[in-house]
């Protein structure tokens, strides 16, 4: 029989099917989103993503010591640089230790996505080992979370994900991933655009609630801009800027508002709050008008509610529907972005005629401005703050860790623009300050950025000094040591009769465990040098400098509204 020939030009090869794996596709599906950095630690359920991590040439994994590190990382780059955080972990401790940061992330609306690994498909709910139910953990404390139980979900999960942590007012995102869905072999469908039933984001407010907050300032004789981290969430400083230059209005920012407007502009009134000036908290108190932006009156901004601006109209912007009314009723509300919003409201408000108002907000702030005494013998903290200030010029990206010196480092930096100052704001969590500022640098390693940390909080976190090292980080650690977790201190001598109970400290040498990790150490005991100190650790580049500064250990953080009282119930002085 002859065999059957068949020309080579009528056959036609089947199309290739390139197979992947779950956490194949998902590095794919990262990559998608723009992600060039990734804050981990290993573990056994993640071990398929890593092994996808090795393989991947575009984006770049920073082993962290400490999951808390990573998230607290992730939360550092999403605010330095306005994008969206990334960090990973294991499944059971792993998991869970992400916890502080994700819920920081959603205490300031900060876009970070989490991804964990989590115990296979046929054992979740047997106890295994490892196991814990993360999306049952972490569902109060992000914006959106998902068990990916099909792998094929995952090129449409991380789109999603990315874009509900991003959008509105931003959040954490948790997509919990099974050992065996990374494993599993599939042929990818990538969606064309990201669709999600009942997620719709309101950024254009109302017409006729703009034009009635313009009538409102334009009458105001006390008129005040209370402002938030939503303007810098929105990018709303030009907007922000371009309305203090045209109306005149004074502002007063939040503790996540800080950097919202040049804090060297003249209408800026600085720090609100518990610890904010004695003249920003008086002119709130005593303001006709009031337009809240991006803020969510915070209980440290308020003191207590009922005696909060008692004489103020209020008109409150916020992306989030659900903060507008919540604490304080809204006379005037307007759902939006604070950048649009902000956008049509300029032009429509005429200057008032507020000559008065600032005339007495000027007397306020000469008979009562920050001010601190730096003697021979003791430092300041605050001698130390303001002398960062003004070597940096409000240019740096500062993060701070979480008590006095935090306060302090927000009475006396005064950044240039947004993005300069980063702390937990809503968490307060101890341990934030070097981990944001170890994921700041590495979103702008070309900008300058300091960690203000206090003693208490930099022992929480220190062990990365080991990843800031093996990176090459040009990076200043100041540490304002007073052998003291100083807040909780302050706290006991003025409420509870100066029954120091488990607040002192006995440190190490900050100076010589910089060493160990392969970082520069400084340690200063003299007023005089801590200038030097701090000019050399600016100047220190391809590794951290820690600089310990021994400050004055009976030093207290003043103004300071107790919590829950008012303005009226202001300590003004030791």
């Amino acid at each position: 029989m002859a065999r059957q020939v068949t020309s080579a030009r009528t056959v036609r090869e089947a199309p290739r099917v390139r197979l992947m794996n779950g956490a194949q596709v998902l590095m794919e599906a990262l990559r998608r989103q723009g992600v060039e950095v990734i804050f981990g630690h290993p573990g056994g359920a993640s071990l398929p993503i890593y092994d996808a991590i090795y393989d991947h040439d575009t984006i770049r994994h920073v082993l962290c010591r400490h999951e808390q590190v990573a998230a607290h990382a992730a939360v550092g780059y999403a605010r330095a640089s306005g994008r969206v955080g990334v960090c990973t972990a294991t499944s059971g401790p792993g998991a869970t230790n992400l916890v502080t940061g994700i819920t920081d992330a959603m205490m300031d609306s900060v876009p970070i996505v989490a991804i964990t690994g989590q115990v296979a498909r046929p054992v979740i709910g047997n106890d295994a080992f490892q196991e814990a139910d993360v999306t049952g953990i972490t569902m109060p404390i992000t914006k959106w979370n998902t068990l990916v139980m099909d792998p094929r979900d995952i090129p449409r999960t991380i789109p999603e994900a990315f874009h509900i942590a991003r959008t509105g007012r931003p959040g954490p995102v948790l997509v919990d991933i099974p050992r065996d869905v990374s494993q599993e072999l599939f042929e990818p469908t990538w969606p064309e655009e990201v669709a999600i039933p009942g997620y719709r984001v309101v950024t254009d407010g109302s017409p006729n609630q703009i034009a009635a907050a313009a009538q409102a300032l334009s009458a105001a004789e006390r008129p005040l801009v209370y402002a938030g981290g939503g303007i810098i969430s929105a990018e709303a400083t030009p907007e922000l800027t371009a309305f203090a230059d045209r109306t005149g209005i004074p502002i007063v920012l939040t503790l996540m508002g800080k950097g919202a407007i040049d804090e060297h502009h003249r209408a800026c009134l600085g720090m609100v709050g518990m610890h904010g000036s004695a003249y920003a908290n008086w002119a709130i108190n005593d303001a006709d008008v009031i337009l809240a932006v991006g803020v969510r009156f915070d209980d440290r901004v308020t003191g207590r509610l009922a005696d909060f601006a008692p004489r103020a109209r209020f008109i409150h912007i916020d992306i989030d529907p659900a903060e507008i009314g919540k604490n304080k009723p809204a006379h005037i509300p307007i759902v939006g972005d604070a950048k649009r919003v902000l956008a049509q409201l300029v032009p429509k408000v005429q200057p008032p005629q507020i000559e008065a108002w600032w005339r007495q907000i000027d007397e306020w702030r000469r008979a009562q401005p920050f001010r601190y005494r730096q003697g021979e013998d003791r430092i300041s903290h605050q001698y130390v703050c303001d002398l960062l200030d003004r070597l940096t010029g409000g240019e740096a990206i500062v993060t701070t860790d979480v008590g006095q010196h935090q306060m302090w480092a927000a009475q006396w930096y005064r950044p240039r623009g947004p993005r300069r100052f980063i702390t937990s704001g809503g968490l307060g969590a101890m341990g934030f300050g070097f981990p944001a500022a170890f994921g700041a640098k590495v979103a702008r390693p070309d900008a300058q950025v300091i960690a203000v940390v206090g003693d208490g909080g930099f022992m929480m976190t220190l062990q990365d000094l080991g990843t800031a090292a093996e990176h090459g980080l040009s990076l200043p650690i100041i540490i304002l040591n007073n052998n003291a977790l100083g807040m909780v201190r302050q706290w006991q001598t003025f409420f509870y009769r100066g029954r120091l109970s488990s607040s002192l400290l006995r440190n190490p040498d900050f100076a010589k465990l910089a060493e160990v990790f392969g970082c520069r150490g400084i340690r200063v005991e003299r007023p005089e040098q801590v200038e030097p100190a701090l000019r050399e650790a600016l100047a220190t580049e391809g590794r951290p400098c820690v600089v310990d500064v021994l400050c004055d250990p009976e030093e207290n953080c003043l103004p300071m509204i107790p919590s829950g009282q008012s303005v009226k119930d202001m300590i003004l002085d030791d």
